[in-house]
């Protein structure tokens, strides 16, 4: 998913900025408009945010993924780095990148529905329940990521995405936040998506656990060949 380790990265870097930005916007504000579309209804709050952000997903990994890989999440980067799909430079640069990409997404959510900038979320989410629920969403997202990748299927990513994150909406417990960067920015927004920060070490921890499992598992269902490796980087480099 990555080519060589002197290419330029200011594109990739901008790209996976706004990305980040944006899915941060679709999840923070797509939750505000539920919540106050549906204020008696919880359930109904949930698949209106639900289905935003699966919708939402599709269409930025369809937008970003030619230019970055359209990543918008530190353990995607982590795990393709591990896997030998790119390098620790890249996940240096990108990493920063996702972060704040995703606090100014929430800053960006809050301005359009009127509310202060910035307001610290409240909501606790640091339950055993949660926790284990993070492991299965992060180590879900990246099997289903990185199964496509090494079977040839990477164009169907951006449905398979957006399709595997509005089901885990439901069927996790923490509604599948499966990324250490959009559980940082949900701090700056107290609304229907937030997390309190005192949450967040926990999330962050339990979604590098879930990253682990996915690594051991893509390596022992898709073992990559040194050729195959060579033509994702290959081909990694012409979509770049």
């Amino acid at each position: 998913m990555s080519p060589r380790s002197t290419e330029p990265l200011a594109r990739p870097v901008l790209a996976e900025f706004l990305g980040s930005m944006l899915l941060a916007a679709v999840v923070i504000g797509s939750g505000i408009a539920a919540q106050r579309l549906s204020p008696d209804d919880v359930g109904l709050q949930l698949l209106e945010n639900a289905a935003a952000t699966a919708a939402g997903l599709y269409a930025l990994i369809l937008i970003f993924g030619p230019v970055s890989g359209a990543h918008f999440n530190p353990v995607v980067t982590l795990a393709d780095v591990l896997l030998g799909g790119s390098s620790w430079r890249r996940f240096l640069a990108y990493a920063p990148a996702q972060v704040v990409g995703c606090i100014t997404g929430a800053v960006v959510a809050n301005v359009l529905f009127s509310a202060d900038p910035v307001s610290i979320s409240t909501t606790e989410r640091a339950t055993f329940a949660h926790g284990v629920s993070e492991v299965v969403a992060t180590a879900g997202l990246l099997l289903v990521i990185f199964s496509l990748v090494r079977t040839g299927r990477a164009d169907r990513a951006p449905a398979a995405v957006g399709a595997y994150i509005g089901a885990a909406y439901f069927f996790t417990s923490s509604t599948s936040f499966a990324n250490p960067a959009i559980s940082v920015g949900r701090i700056f927004s107290d609304t229907f998506a937030g997390i309190a920060p005192s949450s967040v070490p926990l999330f962050v921890l339990t979604q590098l656990i879930g990253a682990g499992v996915a690594i051991g598992l893509v390596r022992l269902l898709y073992p990559s060949t040194d050729r195959q490796r060579d033509q994702l980087r290959a081909d990694a480099a012409t979509a770049l």
